[in-house]
Order: structure tokens, then sequence, then C-alpha cells
């Protein structure tokens, strides 16, 4: 958490993503890592794959997979009744689709997290691992999310260490889709779900594109849900304040 390479390759900052151009001389480590990775690639997939989980509350977890080898990361959530876990979204240099969270959801969760555990604090290292999965749109303080997003990496950084770091502007680059016509709707369950309409310039890569289809198929909505229901009852507080959406009628989509 404390080692600025691990956070230039987290945040696609060694793959030309914002912060690039503050690498300096990490950049010299990332080429003789990636020579070393070409060499002993094999040996070092186990090694660089592991599961972070986070529990919000009464065995709910958020799960962050970590596929360092392959630039590949996934959002994931766990329910005591579910067997397996339900991907929310990815994020890799290929296919990426992690816009799983609006910015009021990842805060609840990062908030619950600490409250459950208080060595992890807020703003700290899970929304600095977790915010790549939330998106910011025209009805969010945006200002208060890039600050705080800017305090997690902070509380993160070594004391004397005065290279590249990742910064709250940097995370906004990429999570930043104010304009870019994403609409948000309620189903009759209470489910969020957005769609973008043609009127974009940045397209908005997300499996939370509709309703809860009753099949399990599609974007995990009652995961999510009940995931977020034991952030809310973790740290005493209402539901996240979301601006009213339409609801979608039955059927719709």
């Amino acid at each position: 958490m404390h080692d600025p390479v691990f956070w230039a390759r987290y945040t696609f900052a060694h793959e030309e993503g914002p912060g690039a151009d503050r690498l300096g001389d990490l950049e010299g480590l990332l080429d003789d890592d990636d020579d070393d990775d070409d060499d002993d690639a094999d040996e070092d997939a186990a090694d660089s794959s592991l599961d972070v989980a986070f529990e919000v509350g009464e065995g709910h977890h958020v799960v962050l997979s970590i596929d360092a080898s392959a630039d590949s990361y996934s959002l994931e959530v766990t329910t005591p009744d579910s067997a397996e876990p339900a991907e929310l979204g990815w994020d890799d240099l290929a296919h990426w689709h992690p816009y799983a969270l609006r910015w009021s959801e990842l805060d609840l969760i990062c908030r619950a997290i600490a409250a459950w555990d208080p060595q992890l604090q807020h703003p700290g290292a899970p929304l600095a691992l977790l915010c790549r999965f939330a998106a910011v749109f025209d009805d969010d303080d945006v200002d208060q999310a890039v600050a705080a997003v800017d305090e997690a990496y902070a509380a993160l950084r070594p004391p004397q260490w005065e290279g590249y770091w990742p910064c709250g502007a940097d995370w906004l680059e990429r999570a930043d889709f104010r304009g870019q016509n994403v609409i948000w709707q309620r189903d009759e369950a209470g489910n969020l779900w957005a769609r973008q309409d043609d009127r974009h310039d940045e397209p908005f890569y997300s499996t939370r594109l509709g309703p809860d289809t009753g099949t399990g198929e599609g974007f995990p909505h009652a995961p999510l849900r009940a995931v977020l229901d034991a952030a809310t009852a973790t740290v005493g507080d209402a539901r996240p304040a979301v601006p009213d959406a339409p609801v979608d009628p039955p059927g719709h989509g």
C-alpha cells in the first residue's frame, strides 16, 4: 500500500494512464519489472493474483480480485446466502467495464468498512483501491469526491517520498461522466441502473445498464442491494442519498 511502483501499475499510469507524465525515475523500475515478468511469467503468475475481501457487516463483503500479471482487476460482492461471488465490474487494458457504483454508494461502503474494522480508516486504503469502480455524474458533489480520493491516496504515501503518487485528479480523469448523458433510473424494487443516450463523447462502460431480470442474468442487483443494506445498518445511517430517478415500468428496457 505504500509502494509507488504498485500504484503506478494499479492505476495504469505505467500504461500511459493518468499520472504517466509524473512517473519520472519510476519508469526505469517499471521497465525492469516488465523484463522480469517476461522471464518468470509462469512462476510469478500465482504470486500476483489475490482476492482482498472487505466486510461491510454481518457476513456481507466487497471483494477486490487482483491479477497484477494481467493488469486485470474485478469487483465482486458476497452475501451470507450466496454460493459464489457476484461480479459487478472489471477493469483491464482490453475490454474494461469498471463503472459499477455511484459515488454515494462507494462512500457508504468505505464508511461501513471503517466502522466494521477501525484499522481500515476512511478515507484510506479501501477507497484508494475501490474508487476505480465508481464514477461521478452531473448530480454528484464532485469536489467532495475528488477531495476524499485525494485524502485516501495521501494517507498511504510514505512521509519522505516526493516522487510519483496517484491523486484525486488522476482518478477523476477516468471517472468523470458529467455531460455524457448518463441517465439513472430506478425499478420498482428500488434498484438503480443507468443508460446512456447517443449524445456523448465518452462511452459509459458498465454492466449496470438494465433492471433486475429476475433470471440471474445481467447485473447482480439483489446482491448489491443486500451489501448496501448491510453497510447502511453498520454505519447506522440512511441509505446513501441519490437523486430521484424515473421508475422504469415493468417490461421496459
